[in-house]
């Protein structure tokens, strides 16, 4: 039973990464929490299917069509739909209707279902029709800038962009680059130092929130599949 995650990062400014995944004979996954938004097209049986992704706040455990193949699109933080509210995506998502191999609709219009290849040209043509859409102000707070506003509208326009608080997306991305560093081997107590967590529980209790995995569990390649691209040597995963 297999599950096969590849992933490659974007030098789009709209996007993060795009990956593809194909499944057989696997009915389940560990989800992982996630702080962006996303597209996703797949295709099982002859039929092919779209929809939207949302943030995820915690991990759990997904349905897998069996035999079906991926392809995904992770827009960067902040980056959100005009028509969805990303508040509305949280620990969910939505399916796109009249969806065929060629093409799927989105906000009225129809489009051309992408191949991952095919990812940024997408993007860029939503960016110009106004579809993909990004606050500037979280833009500049991501880049590390201060704007010239109050914490509290800073905090109101985060959650607006992304569905989550800029705390939450700290706890949520930092607990995904330690179950990578582990899974590629990194002792956890260098883990532990490189992210600032306090001490080896407090990194345990991360995964498990976030991940749903152990660190031996990570550095095994064991626990069944999971939604999380790991690196070469654990994209397979029974």
């Amino acid at each position: 039973m297999e599950l096969r995650f590849e992933t490659r990062r974007s030098d789009s400014p709209w996007v993060d990464t795009v990956w593809t995944c194909t499944s057989e004979q696997v009915t389940t996954m560990t989800s992982v929490a996630g702080v962006r938004c996303g597209l996703v097209f797949w295709e099982q049986a002859g039929q092919a299917y779209a929809g939207i992704t949302g943030p995820e706040t915690r991990t759990g455990t997904a349905p897998v069509p069996v035999g079906a193949t991926f392809t995904g699109i992770e827009f960067a933080v902040g980056i959100s739909l005009r028509a969805v509210p990303t508040s509305a995506l949280v620990d969910g998502g939505i399916g796109l209707p009249d969806t065929t191999r060629r093409t799927f609709r989105l906000d009225g219009a129809r489009w051309e279902t992408p191949g991952p290849d095919d990812a940024e040209a997408l993007v860029e043509s939503l960016v110009r029709a106004g579809i993909v859409v990004r606050d500037r102000l979280v833009a500049e707070v991501l880049r590390g800038h201060r704007p010239a506003v109050s914490g509290r509208t800073v905090e109101r326009r985060f959650r607006a962009a992304t569905g989550l608080t800029r705390g939450a997306v700290r706890q949520i991305e930092r607990a995904r680059t330690a179950a990578q560093l582990l899974a590629v081997g990194d002792p956890a107590a260098d883990v532990v130092a490189k992210l600032d967590y306090f001490d080896e529980p407090h990194l345990a209790r991360a995964l498990r929130s976030y991940v749903g995995r152990t660190v031996r569990q990570l550095r095994e390649g064991a626990g069944g599949a999971i939604a999380l691209d790991l690196g070469p040597d654990q994209r397979l995963t029974s």
